[in-house]
């Protein structure tokens, strides 16, 4: 990781819903931004296999780094398995209406010129990461104001149907996979519409949550659809690396990211 001026950081809490959990953070760096050079939006989801027991201050470090280096950063909390309103498909709902607020309520909160709108980036890790790609699959890249370019999957859940013995995909399901097989279909990014974005697979090979070579196939078959993807594969490292600034998989991130 290159060295970057350490900046101060502005967060600023942000509701796109009625819910409790309908909420995001707004990082920005407190000095404000060039719009000479407008900064990268990044939105991030949280992991945490769907469940209350984690939420986005998992996400927090990485948010306040990004942010530090320049971006402004959109941490996103949604309705998850274990309070009212929360799974499937709410919870994919949620995570669709908070890319909606980079149209409103977010953007009312960015000077104008000062961020790239039209080169949004959507990271999402592990449970995160299949919110991710299949909300920016529903929504064509695209938001009324906003373009995805890139879309980050992190040691992610890619293939809901492949997982579906899994508990906590059962559990995010609300059913088992012989009473509504469509329903899990429905909610993977392998089976996601193919959209005018590059989603990169990041993984650390030394995970023992999520296999890498789940991350592997799902990037396989998503070029044999004709969706841009790519496959980055970390020495070393495990399932939750992605939440350590410090680490080569975050490194990674930063790379894609450009930022």
């Amino acid at each position: 990781m290159s060295v970057v001026g350490r900046r101060s950081v502005r967060r600023t809490k942000v509701e796109y819903g009625s819910a409790p959990s309908q909420f995001g953070h707004l990082y920005v760096p407190a000095d404000g931004f060039d719009a000479a050079a407008p900064a990268r939006l990044v939105v991030l989801v949280h992991g945490g296999s769907w469940s209350v027991e984690f939420g986005s201050t998992t996400q927090t470090a990485i948010a306040r780094m990004l942010a530090e280096r320049g971006a402004a950063v959109w941490n996103i909390e949604y309705r998850r398995v274990g309070e009212e309103g929360g799974g499937w498909p709410n919870t994919g709902r949620d995570v669709i209406d908070a890319l909606g607020a980079l149209d409103g309520s977010v953007r009312d909160l960015l000077p104008a010129g000062g961020v790239d709108f039209s080169s949004t980036a959507v990271v999402g890790h592990s449970a995160g990461g299949q919110l991710a790609v299949w909300a920016v699959g529903q929504l064509g890249a695209r938001t009324a104001t906003t373009t995805i370019t890139t879309v980050v999957a992190q040691a992610a859940v890619l293939d809901t149907v492949e997982a579906a013995d899994r508990e906590s995909v059962r559990a995010f399901m609300g059913r088992p996979f012989s009473e509504s097989p469509r329903r899990y279909a429905d909610a993977s990014p392998l089976l996601a519409p193919v959209v005018d974005a590059h989603v990169v697979a990041i993984h650390g090979d030394t995970d023992d949550l999520i296999p890498i070579e789940s991350s592997r196939r799902y990037v396989d078959a998503a070029i044999a659809r004709g969706q841009s993807a790519e496959f980055v594969a970390v020495p070393g490292e495990g399932h939750d690396a992605f939440v350590d600034p410090r680490s080569a998989c975050t490194r990674q991130t930063i790379r894609v990211l450009g930022i």
